[in-house]
């Protein structure tokens, strides 16, 4: 018998496509899906990717289980109740989850239980790029790529589980399998739907094929691998957004990898695929990598790659940054945005993220680190901590000069004031332009928070020494270690 679960409290895989531990279980397993308890809306998400999974099962003659528990309490009852010979399930590469995984794993070799992971969640083996580089990640990108382009191509993913291969285990569905072992509802879960609006991202597998067949029809973009101009309509969430799918595993990165390699090489003749083409993969690796054996990735003290700042502790301007009152239209657009859809534009976090650190309020990342943790449906561990040292300049990158001006930046992105307008309601647009830095009172909207040159938030940027000098004083005074700075080929 091959049963399908998912326990409600981590998973990565929400598909039979490239499910080489779903593949791995089907003579004489129990399979495992894991998922964990998100915001309102990234649960509505989950469910909608498990109720298409359990519907994909259906075609084949079976069904998903969820059993609802932490993992540690519900698979030694799992493994009495249903005499259980194998466990199968994808690695997690992330700190938390590797403990887990060894928790799970020791409790099933006590049980006589026999135990097969499989990784298809990452393109590469994350220790053999930490073994080539000296048993130690990469914390360049171009380091990275120098690693992996002596690695031997990904490994292509498996097909879908058949009908033929579920015939030989086929699971014992009961009359009350959907009281008993049915998809659970926002509120069985204990979510609040009140307000919840209707969701702009469409949960499962079923949804992710049909976006990623959508993304490859630009079969110009794939040949050339042009960057599509910025602009308002950028901002919006896209019919061929990849994103999410990829975070809870209902797109199979080495699916998305090799449909790119040979679109490229149907469009380009048999050309090799250059590295760039595969940018948005390559850099979720990246991240990944830097993460996998560093459980305070996501924090600053205690994190062997991450500079010591001396942050300022603003829980005010903290709380009007995530609730979209900063009196910053740009800035509060985009973070309603995020509030409402649980989405925005690399570029929109990249404005939002400057904003809250080195830009203007001087907050500390881990801050917005636990904000996107909360609201973004694809954050996750790894890129979601990553992307937040990089864009504070705490570690990857140390252009502390470049800043993305929170009136600029929108003006130039969109100089209409179209996404602006909306996303944030003014009072009165004929007086109030939404790039003109607020002042007091004005748009009705909330007092703007303290920017410009005469903050104290600007120090680094009005500081005529090298970021990296400013930095070690920085921490001198504060009487943390002096910071040891990333390479300049990040």
């Amino acid at each position: 018998m091959a049963v399908t679960v998912a326990t409600v409290a981590p998973g990565t895989d929400g598909s039979l496509f490239n499910a080489p531990g779903s593949r791995k279980g089907l003579p004489n397993p129990q399979t495992t899906n894991r998922c964990w308890r998100p915001c309102a809306g990234r649960a509505a998400f989950l469910l909608q990717s498990l109720e298409d999974l359990d519907t994909s099962l259906r075609k084949l003659n079976s069904r998903l289980f969820v059993v609802r528990g932490q993992p540690a309490d519900v698979f030694p009852r799992l493994f009495k109740e249903w005499g259980v010979t194998r466990l199968t399930f994808e690695y997690d590469s992330e700190p938390f989850g590797k403990e887990r995984d060894a928790a799970i794993m020791k409790m099933a070799k006590e049980a006589g239980v026999e135990v097969v992971t499989e990784n298809s969640h990452t393109l590469y083996d994350l220790d053999r790029i930490i073994e080539l580089n000296g048993q130690k990640p990469p914390l360049t990108y171009k380091r990275f790529q120098a690693i992996i382009s002596r690695m031997e191509l990904p490994k292509k993913p498996v097909g879908s589980v058949t009908s033929q291969q579920m015939e030989s285990c086929r699971a014992e569905i009961q009359e009350n399998h959907d009281e008993t072992y049915g998809v659970p509802s926002l509120e069985e879960l204990g979510f609040p739907t009140e307000g919840l609006g209707p969701a702009v991202w469409q949960g499962g597998e079923t949804e992710a094929l049909a976006r990623l067949d959508k993304h490859l029809e630009r079969k110009a973009w794939v040949a050339n691998y042009e960057r599509p101009r910025m602009s308002a309509n950028s901002l919006l969430a896209s019919p061929t957004g990849l994103s999410p799918y990829l975070r809870f595993g209902c797109l199979s990165c080495r699916l998305f990898y090799y449909r790119l390699w040979d679109l490229y090489k149907k469009v380009k003749r048999n050309s090799t695929p250059p590295l760039s083409l595969f940018g948005q993969l390559l850099w979720r690796e990246f991240f990944y990598t830097a993460a996998t054996n560093n459980p305070r990735f996501d924090r600053m003290e205690g994190n062997p790659i991450c500079i010591q700042i001396p942050w300022d502790r603003n829980p005010e301007a903290l709380a009007k940054w995530a609730e979209g009152k900063t009196g910053f239209p740009w800035i509060d657009a985009i973070m309603t945005q995020l509030r409402q859809e649980g989405w925005i534009h690399h570029l929109a976090r990249h404005a939002v993220a400057c904003f809250l650190t080195r830009g203007d309020l001087w907050v500390s990342w881990e801050s917005g680190v636990r904000v996107f943790d909360e609201l973004l449906l694809d954050a996750d561990f790894s890129v979601n901590a990553g992307s937040w040292m990089w864009l504070s300049c705490s570690a990857f990158f140390q252009q502390f000069f470049h800043c993305y001006c929170p009136v600029g930046f929108g003006r130039r992105t969109d100089p209409s004031g179209d996404y602006i307008s909306s996303k944030k309601k003014l009072t009165d647009t004929t007086e109030l332009s939404p790039f003109k830095e607020p002042k007091g009172g004005q748009c009705g909207g909330p007092r703007p928070l303290p920017s410009g040159p005469a903050s104290p938030k600007r120090k680094l940027e009005a500081a005529e020494e090298p970021p990296g000098e400013e930095l070690s004083k920085r921490a001198r005074v504060a009487e943390l270690p002096t910071p040891e700075l990333p390479s300049k080929d990040a």
